[in-house]
């Protein structure tokens, strides 16, 4: 059986020597170029598994060839090496097509889990190839819409560059991540979703990174942090926007070096995961306003990814019903919809999206008679029902009697203040949410789809106070 061949480009001769001894150590095939001219020589003559380029040649930037491997060798990866601090250049090579980096000086440990990542993307049945239906589905829908986002997943999974994920609270960024996950190179290992709004901020270091035993109180073992965990894996940061400064600095850091120190540990230690981060939040304007680092910002949102909300793919609407209710009423029982309820669901706007659709099918489906659910059992607030067609006229009216005269529409009149006005609202809706919840604030978040954070900045703002006993 024939060996994974490599490509080695760089002009210094001691570095790729060492890059050649490494890998044939892996029991590689490797040829070695020391220009770009030589190196496009040799992709004509070879198919290679892992291109490997310094970012500056002698006759021109290993930017061109990373490109042109895009362009002509879609299915070879190529990873570049960059100098020691020049994180700006890794991000331009990863948005140029690049699967992955090795600064320098470079360390080998961390060269043979990227060469192996890469071996892994190469090979028949690796990232990048035809996906099985199982995982297909887990994005459901045929629009035109969902369609172009399993293409763009597809080929986002090839590439270990981090992605940032937006879209509305609850159209399906972790589902997204999830896929992009199991169609990489990475799918055998661990994918780990954090809600960084869900953390307090006191214990988000400990979290992230780990600790060592002793180094607080109550730290009677030592335990790993989320980044250990998801280590040869995925890390998805959800609501990442909501990250304190003080952390955004650690988690830059972290990014960039690709090590991580415990609480109380005197030595960083190297992790491989790869980055998605996912937010309802415009981080653009975030970053304008000083609540989120640039730097990090440009590290996280290399590639972006939008999903899109559930109103602008109704197209979908039918077979994500079907969906959800065969997993609501489980096997062996039946859940269907009544006349008209496929259309009252599509002139809701579901600002919600998916998740808020799931749970008016479950509330229906509660209520429902024999499984069957109409449209009164949905109790949505602001759809248009399909209207019942016009009852027959009054004999009198039939035999040519007046007719009563019609009121005329009547507008409300327009608020003196809008900013005062949308507040009003926000607290009606806020405080009906923590009447039903009974004032439990965590609860009352996730009934209207915002983060535990933003609920209490919310009540902050607005003087909303729970109600002394």
């Amino acid at each position: 059986m024939t060996s994974p061949r490599v490509l080695v480009v760089d002009d210094e001769a001691d570095l790729r020597e060492l890059l050649e001894i490494t890998l044939v150590k892996m029991g590689l095939d490797v040829d070695s170029a020391e220009t770009l001219r030589e190196a496009r020589a040799f992709l004509a003559q070879n198919e290679y598994a892992l291109v490997l380029t310094d970012m500056r040649l002698p006759d021109g930037l290993g930017l061109e060839l990373v490109r042109e491997i895009n362009t002509t060798y879609k299915a070879t990866p190529v990873a570049v090496v960059t100098a020691y601090g020049s994180a700006d250049n890794a991000v331009v090579a990863l948005k140029a097509g690049a699967f992955d980096y090795v600064s320098k000086p470079v360390v080998l440990d961390e060269l043979r889990v990227m060469v192996q990542s890469a071996l892994r993307l190469s090979a028949p049945g690796g990232a990048g190839q035809p996906a099985a239906q199982g995982h297909e589905r887990r994005l459901i829908g045929d629009s035109a819409m969902v369609q172009a986002l399993r293409d763009q997943i597809a080929r986002l999974a090839r590439s270990m560059a981090p992605i940032a994920i937006t879209g509305e609270s609850g159209s399906g960024k972790e589902l997204a991540a999830r896929e992009i996950h199991a169609q990489s190179s990475r799918a055998s290992k661990p994918f780990i979703a954090v809600n960084c709004g869900a953390i307090p901020e006191a214990l988000m270091e400990a979290e992230f990174f780990g600790y060592r035993k002793g180094a607080f109180t109550g730290a009677a073992d030592e335990r790993d942090g989320f980044f250990q965990a998801a280590n040869g894996g995925t890390l998805m940061l959800d609501e990442v926007a909501d990250l304190p400064l003080a952390m955004q600095v650690k988690l830059l850091r972290a990014i960039q070096e690709r090590r991580v120190r415990k609480i109380g540990a005197t030595a960083e230690e190297p992790v491989d995961v790869r980055i998605i981060s996912a937010t309802h939040q415009n981080l653009a304007h975030c970053v304008e306003t000083g609540k989120f680092r640039q730097d990090l910002f440009y590290r996280l949102n290399v590639i972006e990814l939008s999903v899109p909300p559930l109103r602008e793919r109704l197209d979908d609407l039918a077979v994500l019903t079907g969906a959800i209710l065969a997993r609501l009423a489980g096997p062996g029982h039946r859940a269907a919809l009544g006349s008209g309820v496929l259309a009252a669901l599509r002139s809701y706007s579901f600002p919600g999206n998916v998740r808020e659709l799931e749970n008016i099918l479950e509330r229906a489906l509660a209520f429902a008679n024999d499984g069957v659910i109409e449209v009164c059992d949905l109790s949505l607030k602001g759809a248009r029902v399909p209207e019942a067609p016009p009852a027959p006229a009054p004999a009198a009216e039939a035999a040519g009697a007046p007719a009563a005269a019609k009121p005329a529409a009547v507008h409300d009149p327009l608020p003196n203040s809008l900013p005062d006005y949308l507040n009003q609202i926000e607290r009606d809706i806020i405080l009906r949410a923590l009447a039903q919840t009974q004032f439990n604030r965590t609860q009352a978040a996730q009934l209207l789809g915002i983060s535990f954070r933003q609920l209490r900045y919310q009540m902050q703002k607005l003087d909303i106070h729970a109600p002394e006993p």
